[in-house]
């Protein structure tokens, strides 16, 4: 009907109508201007005066009701032999001047942001959250601390730690911006409002190196996609165990497992390059060698290929935490044997589907 609006100007609105199959009854309808014929609604007879509506304020006002709901008022004035009017029309009357509400001290939660976050290339935002693995016993756990660049999916830093603390994850980020040799002026971190993420160790560190915080909505989970989704992948590992013995175990499994996600596990989101290709800017070339191989592929055989020929794909050039949308466009540890964070130094590289237990080949921190 907007697109016959538009064209009757030109055309005329019963070629209009035809051309975009409108019926014309109905668009005669739309341009016909609408006349209100509501008439002010009469006051009903029953319907209490203004003298009466006034005295019924006086008395709900007054020191002795003030503080009482209007059932109560009601039966206690009955219980006098005075009746003014039924509760409903005291609320009424109150609705009438704004003085309905809640009265109680309720917490009321604040309106939160949704977090758009703009990744083009490595080490611009990174995510990181805490997730529990079961140690030997019951109510025993290790906890896993890791930092994801969201762009090339690798894992900068981890520890695993046996206590959750704040002063743990502030030199995990120290060191792993240190490690990477970012500009922290030009870094994001993203995180879930978790008490080691909001803790004020944590944002000190933050405000020292410049860098921008950025949180998830409370309980919503797809605010923190990426880490969310590493984590998964982790625990749905056909070696991941359902417990581990000790922390030195938890801390075999995660070294293997992270160099078998950095350098081997073919990420569905990067068009199945590993993390450190995206993330070392090898990408093109890999991506140009798969092409080559395609090519071959195709001039050997043509007609195997039949919609077109077969393209390799390069890897996302912008990755986001909730992409916007615009509908109207058109305390320090000083045990090492509590903390680990991962070395840079390369090991052999694992198997694709298996990881195979490759020791590392630096046992020291950063």
């Amino acid at each position: 009907m907007i697109a016959v609006e538009n064209l009757t100007p030109l055309v005329g609105l019963v070629a209009a109508c035809a051309a975009f199959v409108v019926c014309r009854a109905a668009m005669y309808r739309r341009l016909r201007p609408i006349i209100s014929c509501a008439k002010p609604r009469p006051a009903p007879p029953r319907a209490l005066s203004t003298a009466e509506r006034q005295h019924v304020l006086d008395v709900l006002r007054s020191p002795r009701f003030v503080d009482q709901s209007p059932s109560e008022i009601v039966h206690t004035l009955l219980d006098e032999g005075e009746y003014l009017v039924s509760v409903r029309g005291m609320y009424r009357i109150l609705d009438d001047n704004a003085e309905v509400r809640e009265r109680r001290n309720q917490l009321r939660h604040p309106a939160y942001t949704k977090p758009e976050l703009l990744a083009t290339a490595p080490n611009q935002v990174w995510s990181w959250d805490i997730t529990a693995l079961r140690g030997p016993g019951k109510w025993n756990h290790f906890y896993l601390y890791v930092i994801l660049d969201i762009f090339s999916r690798k894992t900068v830093g981890w520890m695993l730690s046996r206590k959750q603390s704040g002063a743990l994850a502030k030199r995990l980020i120290r060191e792993t911006c240190a490690r990477e040799g970012v500009d922290a002026t030009q870094l994001t971190i993203h995180a879930d409002r978790g008490t080691q993420m909001r803790s004020k160790t944590v944002a000190q560190l933050y405000a020292d190196l410049d860098i921008t915080a950025s949180f998830s909505r409370p309980q919503v989970s797809n605010d923190n996609p990426f880490s969310e989704a590493q984590f998964k992948t982790m625990k749905y590992c056909a070696e991941f165990p359902g417990r581990f013995a000790s922390l030195d175990d938890a801390r075999s499994f995660c070294r293997r497992f992270f160099d078998w996600y950095n350098q081997a596990h073919r990420h569905s989101g990067l068009h199945y390059l590993t993390p450190n290709q995206v993330h070392s800017g090898s990408s093109a070339s890999v991506v140009s060698a798969r092409q080559r191989v395609l090519d071959a592929a195709h001039a050997k055989h043509p007609e195997r290929f039949v919609r077109k020929p077969p393209q390799a794909l390069l890897p996302p050039s912008a990755v986001y935490i909730n992409p916007p949308t615009h509908d109207d466009v058109a305390g320090t540890p000083t045990d090492t044997e509590v903390i680990d964070i991962q070395p840079q130094t390369a090991s052999p590289k694992p198997t694709l589907m298996r990881m195979t237990p490759t020791p590392s080949q630096a046992e020291v921190l950063h």
